[in-house]
């Protein structure tokens, strides 16, 4: 049984419960609520909470546990000659997986039997390619034994799956149902177990946060086992090879990220600065609540879509100015990738970020403070430029460096805008590139993982991340002191 079936049961198992833990509640005090402990529907939750979460928490263990069980077991079965190296034993385990879903998908068609499926030969190739399974011609016997264990022992972990996760969620509910009584205290036994798991939820949270520094951490360790420290802080150059000479320096690509950061800035913090002012002391009440979703619609637009507005709008608008064919008539812009392209659709995409945070932060302001002002005889405008800015001033600082933080880790709209060459440039029609850029061009092709040129890719990560989670800790920073002053 697939595990969204084997979840729904299980949630209308729970559902069930609810109910029957109410009525049995009831049915104990004699209709008489007073007589129960807790209101009915401590009771309900009480019992509904004892279906799902052992159920269901065997059923996450379960969900992780079972590849990684059957995976070692089926490797056993590789020949050493095609264990020895780490890559070709990936590669080999797909093509177990491969065969072995195409098995159960001939099994379930009717195409084999179990039997056949068992002692699968090349002859059935062709049969399997009828129902869009190729196997191919070069898998070899090994291989399709192995399938055929991997088919045999995920059917089994499925089947026990079942009978275990059902059979914990009905004793689950007969467990709870049968310490139903007037005294019991089900609100206490619901409360500790809302907290437990509200306190697991923001465990969570943090531990995935701990986990990514550590994945980082690890691979940045064995990254500069192999390169230099030295040259990746300190060097200016950044041109990777995969022959063991490269140079791999982050400055020029912090350079770029830096450059376009300041750009995109540029163009969203007045333009967002300006719209948030607008909004909160002048649009009236439906001109805002046409306004204000308009704008914040940018910030739902995918950044690819923002990337292909980049370089099929942008750039070739600036190039016609700027190129040599242009308006201007001298070659300043040689192509249509370039920083000041990805600037400025980089800061179209951050105008609602600087704008929806600043109006908050403006509207919190108290409304006294106004008031005293104009009372002075300063008109509208003076209030804003000398009370309601400065007083709002912490906020909106903080407002733009989450914004320069997401600026930062953009990674689509440099791709297609700012082009990948990585040098100093104060030319701001120059192509450059990201620190994201390169992540993502190290981390993709068939290079050896093990190299420093696909290893840089976590110290630049591991870079970026302390970078902007400084950014972060210093606006939150700012914003909670400025709340704390006017709350």
């Amino acid at each position: 049984m697939p595990a969204l079936w084997l979840t729904l049961i299980v949630l209308a198992l729970a559902v069930l419960g609810v109910w029957l833990g109410r009525a049995y509640a009831l049915r104990s005090a004699g209709g008489d609520i007073r007589a129960l402990h807790s209101l009915p529907k401590y009771y309900g939750g009480f019992v509904g909470l004892s279906t799902l979460i052992p159920a269901l928490g065997v059923l996450v263990v379960w969900l992780v546990a079972q590849p990684v069980l059957i995976d070692r077991t089926v490797v056993s079965m590789i020949p050493s000659e095609m264990a020895d190296d780490t890559g070709t034993l990936s590669l080999v385990m797909s093509d177990v997986r491969r065969v072995s879903n195409g098995l159960s998908l001939a099994v379930e068609q009717g195409v084999l039997s179990n039997i056949e499926a068992a002692s699968v030969l090349p002859e059935v190739r062709t049969t399997l390619a009828g129902i869009g399974v190729a196997l191919g011609s070069d898998v070899a016997p090994e291989i399709l034994n192995a399938a055929q264990t991997y088919r045999t022992l995920d059917a089994l972990g499925h089947f026990w799956r079942m009978v275990i996760v059902l059979g914990l969620a009905v004793l689950g509910l007969g467990a709870a149902l049968s310490k139903i009584a007037p005294e019991f205290r089900a609100r206490n036994v619901v409360e500790k177990v809302v907290l437990a798991l509200l306190i697991a939820a923001a465990s969570l949270a943090i531990l995935s946060t701990v986990g990514i520094v550590l994945s980082m951490l690890f691979e940045t360790r064995n990254f500069f086992g192999l390169h230099s420290w030295k040259d990746f802080f300190l060097g200016g150059k950044w041109a990777p090879n995969f022959r063991g000479d490269s140079d791999l320096s982050i400055l020029p690509l912090l350079w770029g990220t830096i450059y376009i950061s300041i750009i995109a800035l540029l163009v969203s913090v007045p333009i967002g600065l300006f719209a948030a002012i607008y909004l909160s002391e002048y649009a009236g009440r439906k001109t805002r609540g046409i306004a204000k979703p308009l704008i914040e619609i940018l910030a739902g637009i995918p950044t690819i879509v923002y990337g292909l507005f980049a370089l099929l709008t942008v750039g070739p608008l600036l190039l016609r100015t700027f190129g040599t064919d242009g308006v201007l008539g001298v070659e300043w812009m040689s192509g249509t990738n370039a920083v000041l392209t990805a600037g400025l659709v980089m800061g179209i995409m951050l105008i609602p970020f600087v704008s929806s945070l600043s109006d908050d932060i403006i509207n919190a302001v108290p409304q006294s403070m106004r008031d005293g002002s104009l009372g002075l005889g300063a008109t509208k405008s003076e209030t804003i430029r000398q009370v309601v800015i400065p007083a709002a001033l912490p906020g909106i600082v903080g407002a733009i460096l989450l914004a320069a933080s997401r600026a930062i880790g953009e990674t689509m709209i440099v791709v297609l805008g700012a082009g990948a060459i990585a040098k100093f440039s104060l030319n701001p029609l120059d192509a450059m590139t990201t620190i994201t850029t390169r992540i993502v061009s190290q981390l993709t092709g068939d290079g050896d993982f093990a190299s420093p040129e696909t290893l840089v890719a976590f110290a630049l990560g591991l870079t970026l991340f302390v970078l902007t989670l400084g950014l972060n800790i210093v606006a939150l920073h700012i914003v909670r002191t400025y709340r704390e002053q006017y709350e």
